[in-house]
């Protein structure tokens, strides 16, 4: 309890300054079924002009459903593959740029690029978005925001800790397009990861990563998928793997690899299973318009193995 309110404190201080800063601003295909599952693409007149609607992710303000499209997107991760290779200006001109949690472009454009059209952030990740607010926020008057969390911190009775926060911020900052997503929603998700690993996401001690969100909403939104950053799930299993951060903003954190499996091993306590995850995207790729880059590689439709096509350096 002591720790919920000290998170409490916190981010109603960071808000405070929020609302000293900008008190003065003014307000201003076809139905595509995911394997199966009930998480779908919504359905879009060819000749339609609007966008189609997204269904489970929310407005903070009007409560509305989410409305966006994107014939190819550029889902950037936050890996220390992307360090040096000079993606940036690829990822710039692609339609939609997608990233995750706090992931910074400012001092990294060269290689990930400066465009952001959608931001996937966990709950986890709200305080580090107040601390980078400047770039995060106060420069992202375009970009969509959707943040995910477990039902009790989304609750709309005056007890959900990061929806009243998101409330605050939308009145601080009333042009953010700030999105939720709905408990029925996120039930979907626990059901799809049941259905394409056969491992309930309970039982096993798992909580899925933003990863998980972010490309299921992309599949959900994008017509093409270019995924920067992504290795596939055999990749730190190979004995002579490349040392990369975890984070590429973070180059003196923990090796990704050494994440990915401590994570996937973690037996006692919720782990993000990563590799588990990466391959069901590696499945995925074989129905959907999926590609990736930095490195590299799609995965062999024959054997089912994953092929690099070219090195990463």
């Amino acid at each position: 309890m002591k720790t919920l309110l000290r998170h409490g404190l916190a981010v109603f201080l960071a808000l405070s300054t929020l609302l000293i800063m900008y008190s003065s601003m003014g307000s201003e295909k076809d139905q595509k079924y995911l394997r199966g599952t009930n998480i779908t693409r919504a359905s879009r007149h060819k000749e339609s002009l609007s966008d189609p609607v997204l269904e489970g992710y929310i407005s903070i303000s009007d409560h509305k459903p989410l409305k966006m499209h994107c014939k190819t997107c550029a889902l950037v991760t936050s890996s220390g593959h992307l360090l040096g290779s000079k993606q940036g200006n690829k990822i710039d001109q692609t339609e939609c740029v997608i990233r995750m949690n706090d992931a910074p472009t400012r001092g990294y454009g060269q290689d990930v690029g400066n465009k952001t059209s959608l931001r996937v952030i966990a709950h986890s990740s709200i305080q580090r978005i107040l601390r980078n607010r400047n770039e995060l926020l106060n420069m992202s008057q375009g970009t969509v925001f959707i943040f995910w969390g477990p039902s009790n911190y989304m609750r709309r009775d005056g007890k959900g800790l990061l929806y009243n926060n998101l409330q605050l911020i939308n009145k601080i900052l009333p042009r953010l397009k700030v999105h939720i997503i709905t408990r029925h929603k996120m039930l979907q998700f626990d059901d799809l990861f049941k259905k394409e690993t056969g491992k309930d996401r309970k039982i096993s001690n798992t909580w899925l990563s933003t990863g998980w969100f972010t490309m299921s909403i992309a599949l959900e939104l994008c017509d093409r998928i270019n995924v920067y950053g992504m290795v596939p799930p055999d990749f730190c299993r190979a004995p002579n793997h490349t040392l990369v951060p975890y984070h590429y903003y973070e180059p003196m954190g923990p090796d990704e690899c050494t994440m990915y499996i401590s994570h996937e091993r973690g037996r006692k306590g919720s782990h993000h299973r990563f590799i588990t995850e990466k391959r069901v995207f590696a499945n995925w790729a074989r129905t959907f318009n999926i590609h990736f880059f930095q490195p590299d590689w799609k995965p062999d439709s024959h054997s089912g193995k994953h092929m690099i096509i070219k090195p990463t350096f």
